[in-house]
């Protein structure tokens, strides 16, 4: 009998023997000494009680033995791979409290494995998005380099090849660089020097940097928003995040386009929003364009890796905020950083 195996059982059941055969003993001597003759229906009293109380003993203990090895069986086959394997606790009791704890940690376990499965898909899915995305400057550099040794005297070729190659060694530099502060940013090794900072200040260093390139293109960045508008921020980080929201407005909208960046202090948040007239986002790309590597199959730019968009949203949480995006194919697109105010406890 299973039962017996447990020390404490087998040692319980003993000690009952004993207490129950030293009762019969004792009480059938003591009726001897006191009358002379010891009564048989006492002593059968006697012998149902124990084999009763023993039967409800063995009986409890047999359950509780029965739902240990259930328990078991279910551990051992969620150790062999079945996920969906639980222990029965929907009864009240000490031991059905251990076996919840038990399924509690059999979800804990489920879900750190499928987070770590979803960790290895998203890394080999960006190392194979990566090698996709250097495979074209890469080849670019082969080529001009080959046409390069080709045209050495052509020192007009030599200089159309070089610039080009400067092109697509920038277009490499942006990727990995974008790569390391969006992987940096994930992994919480960044440190955000939060201060308070002048909105209206830092959005006429964001103009000032992309000043030559609007002008080339015939683009105006307009701002707009009080000159006292103040926002606790890592200033080179949050510069980066709108930066990144300009230069993909910049890429897709066409020369006489105006990019309007506009800021205001609401009640309970402060918010930067980027608009633009460009070429807006498909309906089917509008809830994918903050995906790492996500490349529209309408759009039209054949230089971005996508990670501009990526980089601004993990910049714009690491602040605690959120980003949001509105959008009319052919008719522009509206982004919105959001940050909670500072209160006063």
């Amino acid at each position: 009998m299973s039962v017996f195996t447990n020390r404490d059982i087998k040692r319980l059941f003993i000690m009952l023997s004993c207490v129950f055969g030293a009762f019969i003993i004792l009480s059938q001597l003591y009726i001897l000494l006191a009358d002379g003759s010891p009564t048989v229906v006492l002593f059968v009293l006697s012998l149902l009680l124990a084999a009763g109380v023993f039967g409800s003993c063995y009986l409890y203990f047999r359950r509780q033995q029965q739902m240990l090895d259930d328990a078991i069986s279910q551990i051992n086959l969620f150790v062999l791979g079945d996920t969906n394997a639980r222990i029965e606790s929907g009864s009240e009791g000490s031991l059905y409290k251990l076996f919840h704890e038990v399924n509690t940690l059999a979800t804990t376990l489920n879900a750190h494995a499928v987070r770590e499965q979803n960790t290895k898909d998203f890394l080999r899915n960006t190392i194979s998005d990566i090698s996709h995305q250097l495979k074209t400057p890469l080849a670019a550099l082969a080529i001009y380099n080959s046409l390069l040794q080709d045209e050495c005297e052509d020192k007009t070729a030599v200089c159309g090849f070089a610039l080009k190659s400067e092109k697509e060694i920038e277009r490499i530099e942006t990727l990995v660089q974008n790569l390391l502060k969006i992987t940096k940013l994930d992994a919480g090794s960044i440190f955000m020097d939060k201060h308070i900072e002048n909105i209206s200040d830092m959005m006429n260093d964001l103009k000032a940097h992309f000043e030559i390139r609007a002008e080339q293109e015939n683009k105006e960045i307009i701002l707009l928003g009080r000159d006292d508008e103040m926002l606790l921020c890592d200033r080179d980080w949050l510069i980066e995040a709108v930066s990144n929201i300009v230069k993909n407005a910049l890429d897709h909208t066409d020369a006489n386009s105006d990019i309007h960046i506009e800021w205001s202090r609401l009640p309970s948040v402060t918010q930067i929003i980027i608009k633009d007239n460009g070429s807006g986002v498909h309906p089917e790309d509008i809830h994918h364009i903050f995906k790492r590597f996500y490349r529209s199959r309408f759009s039209k730019d054949t230089q971005g890796v996508g990670l501009g968009l990526p980089l601004a949203k993990a910049i714009v949480e690491a602040h605690d905020g959120s980003i949001a995006v509105d959008s009319v194919l052919g008719n522009g697109s509206t982004f919105v950083l959001s940050f909670l105010n500072l209160t006063k406890l």
